[in-house]
């Protein structure tokens, strides 16, 4: 979630890692023919149903390869000690049903959650934080809820940016507490890894959950949005981050930051994979009743499955925002790819409307001229809050006690290292008065005369961009975005391609990301690691 920005911040120091050109992934489940690497929902669900695969040897694959790759990638905070008997019970499910009725498109399928979204079990939920460990939720996240419902198996919690990238500005992207101790000279202690180049941003808040699914240790993912905590890390590490409009997934149960911006979503490896999932998380829900209320109405009857068509760009009527998006980007692998699929766009049968300008784009993406930052500020105070109450333990209920927390564990939360300005700044907030119902009504306008009108005025399906720094324009005013891999620059970093649209608008955005992901095809698998454990003074711990 991008709060405040500081642009003198630094890549982290790393350790010496050795990641070797090859190292062959093993592929098939022991006992079985079934190859596992980058198998999508639709080949594992036709695996159960041939009877190559079970739900077990699903999930003890997935187990095999967090205890394989999760020191070095840092991107699993827990695993659920219940996901084999969750596991065997979708087996047993699988073989009394027999084929009579179709169980679901997640029945057997192994989901990783962001480590802020509320499960009532034996995982924990704390947001990365030391603060929140033991404490325990009086029911599940709806989302979580809706997965049980599908058939859905719970494989652990996601490392995640600490308290969503709201405690410091010197805390990097990926960085947790709980995912390690940075107290020693360079190490990735406590730091998620890109898999695809090792000096790599892995970018925010949801980045255990992107290069979990990128690496192959889960099936799929859930990530929340605040401001590009989706599709920032679905972008730079190579996978597909779904960012429904706010309130079509419910935000209960689930540690808030701001009931105008937070949303919950999918991360997978395909966007048939990011559907399903939300197929099966999306609804009304009278726990967060006034956002799912008006959202439920964008619900398609027969869902969003319906909307992956190969031809969905044809007649499509696609605007291009380059201005100021491209001019982070000075590789010319990546310029001359991004012009390239424009050119796949017009081929599928879209319309492309290019040069198109945002009007205010720089008050927009100013989060002290917008007046983002207090208003947001004063949000969390107050959201934070409420989510502590309701907890049936904590040893925090405030932002106070947060503080106070960090204060009276200085090194188990690295407070030397990185401080909490930022907690600091949100407690001294007084609610939502005049100043901050200022900013957001100023907010509200500069949407309605920028994204809104531009979408309005050239009667667009979709916006594209080149990466993920349009994410505030659509976070401020609630839209959905969705993002798809588009290449890798010179270096081997991944980027991608994203799509957003005015609420409601995720039919088109499937049809037009969907076809253009076929037309591509761009995502490729990173390659294997040197896991020489003896290099690695730290291990996350699972």
């Amino acid at each position: 979630m991008k709060i405040l920005k500081n642009p003198a911040r630094s890549l982290p120091s790393v350790c010496p890692l050795t990641i070797f050109l090859l190292l062959l992934f093993v592929n098939t489940i022991k006992g079985s023919p079934f190859s596992i690497q980058e198998a999508t929902i639709q080949e594992i669900q036709q695996a159960f149903a041939q009877n190559k695969l079970t739900s077990k040897q699903l999930v003890n694959f997935y187990l095999d390869r967090i205890q394989e790759l999760n020191p070095l990638l840092h991107s699993v905070l827990e695993v659920n000690p219940d996901a084999l008997e969750q596991a065997g019970k979708a087996d047993e499910e699988r073989e009394r049903n027999k084929g009579k009725r179709f169980l679901g498109d997640l029945h057997g399928i192994p989901v990783l959650l962001k480590d802020s979204i509320g499960t009532k079990d034996k995982l924990n939920t704390t947001c990365g934080s030391y603060a929140l460990v033991g404490s325990e939720v009086a029911r599940d996240a709806h989302v979580v809820e809706k997965l049980r419902n599908a058939g859905a198996v719970i494989l652990g919690k996601a490392s995640l940016s600490e308290w969503y990238s709201c405690r410091s500005f010197d805390i990097p992207d990926g960085w947790c507490a709980r995912g390690g101790l940075a107290k020693t000279k360079p190490t990735l202690c406590g730091n998620v890894q890109n898999p695809y180049v090792e000096s790599a941003d892995p970018c925010g808040s949801s980045s255990g959950s992107a290069i979990s699914v990128a690496a192959n240790m889960v099936a799929v993912s859930l990530g929340t949005e605040t401001d590009g905590s989706i599709i920032c890390p679905a972008d730079h590490n190579s996978v597909v981050g779904l960012k429904p409009t706010v309130g079509l997934t419910s935000r209960a149960g689930v540690i808030p930051i701001s009931p105008r911006q937070d949303t919950i979503g999918p991360i997978c490896r395909t966007v048939s994979d990011a559907v399903y999932v939300l197929d099966a998380i999306v609804g009304f829900d009278p726990r967060d009743s006034q956002a799912t209320t008006k959202a439920a109405e964008f619900i398609p009857a027969g869902g969003y499955k319906q909307f992956l068509k190969k031809d969905g760009l044809k007649g499509k009527r696609v605007g291009i925002v380059r201005n100021p998006f491209l001019d982070s980007f000075n590789d010319s692998t990546v310029i001359s790819t991004f012009n390239h699929h424009l050119e796949v766009l017009r081929q599928g049968g879209a319309n492309i409307v290019d040069h198109l300008q945002i009007d205010n784009i720089d008050v927009i993406l100013d989060p002290y001229r917008s007046g983002k930052v207090i208003v947001m500020l004063a949000e969390f105070k107050l959201t934070i809050k409420q989510y502590l109450e309701e907890l049936i333990k904590s040893p925090v209920r405030s932002l106070a006690d947060i503080i106070a927390f960090n204060n009276n564990n200085p090194d188990l939360e690295s407070m030397s290292k990185y401080g909490q300005e930022l907690l600091l700044a949100a407690e001294m907030t007084n609610g939502l008065g005049e100043e901050e119902m200022k900013a957001v009504k100023l907010m509200e306008q500069l949407s309605e005369e920028g994204f809104e009108k531009m979408m309005k005025e050239n009667d667009l399906d979709a916006m594209l961009t080149l990466g993920v720094d349009v994410s505030t324009v659509l976070a401020i005013g609630g839209y959905p975005a969705l993002t798809v891999p588009a290449g890798y620059d010179s270096k081997g970093k991944p980027f991608g391609i994203c799509f957003g649209g005015l609420k409601g608008m995720e039919p088109k955005l499937i049809e037009v990301a969907y076809a253009f992901e076929q037309a591509t095809l761009s995502r490729k698998a990173p390659l294997s690691f040197s896991l020489d454990l003896k290099q690695k003074p730290c291990l996350s711990k699972l």
